[in-house]
């Protein structure tokens, strides 16, 4: 028999506190709301409470997965959180999620391929289940706390970026045309030093001297190509195209990192389809990173955009530069 993973679940959680832009126009003393709102299309952002951490936003949406789709804490085999904002260094922020939600038969870890950490995840987790018949529920999560790494004096990164979960439940069935179908993953090491959160690590551990100079906060080293992800993702959809022999049309949904919709638009006109077919979610949550792609796929199923048997594309790309894509029929 045929073995496959099979979206079974989402879920998702945002923040209760509400970053309007006006926000910004009051903290950096000049007026940004416009240029948001016209050229990102932000209009707010959802952000942290002071007492709340990046697994704090990990359970809510795990528990709104489990909640939806009739799976107990016990029935999940393996649990990957996808996250650049981990609860801590060390120990995984998985291995935390797992003791306080009841995980009590999953394995854990935790996987940083920054923005591109959703996607890679769900590809890795898909092949555990395809592989291995001990792992027949899987639970992803993309998680982003990125405001606890903001320089509030920057208004490249300070602006942008919000906190938030998306939670996806995988599980194995057999004799099935739905699941996942295709995979690929991307690196271009050369960009690693353009944008990060270079201090806190081995390289540059935190010292007085750091923290003086801001140096273990998210920065913009050097602006990346214009033109690099448009590209980089048409292509990658096009090989997903190749290796699952449909045409671009053919995808029901196309779920893209939420960053900048300018990208998104014009890797749609690439690829010569509707930009209807890949929505947007960066208007009331700000950019998410690692949880902007499963709580843009979460939004388009619990508004009844998603029928069974459609096919979606996910493509992810974050610092490093890593891009992932995968394809599933739901």
């Amino acid at each position: 028999m045929n073995r496959n993973a099979v979206i079974h679940a989402t879920g998702m959680y945002v923040p209760d506190r509400i970053i309007p832009n006006s926000y910004f126009d009051t903290l950096l003393g000049e007026e940004v709301s416009t240029w948001l709102e016209e050229n990102v299309h932000i209009f707010e952002r959802r952000w942290c409470a002071e007492n709340q951490s990046t697994a704090d936003l990990c359970m809510e949406a795990a528990r709104d997965a489990m909640q939806r789709g009739n799976v107990r804490p016990e029935e999940i085999d393996l649990l990957v959180i996808s996250t650049d904002t981990p609860e801590y260094i060390s120990p995984s922020t998985a291995s935390k999620v797992q003791y306080l939600l009841g995980m009590t038969n999953a394995g854990t870890f935790d996987l940083n391929t920054a923005c591109a950490g959703f996607v890679t995840a769900l590809d890795l987790a898909a092949k555990y289940i395809r592989s291995d018949e001990n792992y027949k529920t899987v639970m992803v999560i993309g998680a982003y706390a990125m405001s606890k790494y903001l320089n509030m004096t920057d208004k490249k990164t300070v602006t942008l970026f919000a906190d938030g979960a998306g939670a996806v439940i995988l599980k194995a069935e057999t004799n099935t045309d739905n699941g996942f179908l295709a995979s690929q993953l991307i690196t271009k090491g050369e960009y690693s030093g353009y944008m990060g959160i270079y201090a806190g690590g081995t390289y540059q551990p935190i010292t007085q001297e750091v923290v003086a100079n801001n140096d273990h906060l998210l920065k913009f080293v050097t602006k990346f190509p214009k033109e690099l992800n448009p590209q980089m993702w048409s292509m990658m959809a096009q090989t997903l195209n190749q290796r699952i022999g449909v045409n671009s049309n053919e995808v029901d949904h196309y779920f893209l990192t939420q960053i900048n919709i300018n990208t998104i638009w014009e890797t749609m006109d690439i690829l010569g389809v509707d930009r209807e077919k890949a929505p947007t979610i960066m208007h009331h949550y700000g950019y998410t990173g690692s949880a902007c792609i499963p709580i843009a796929m979460h939004e388009t199923i619990t508004k009844g955009k998603v029928n069974k048997g459609d096919l979606m594309y996910f493509i992810g790309s974050g610092g490093g530069l890593a891009f992932a894509s995968a394809a599933f029929r739901y």
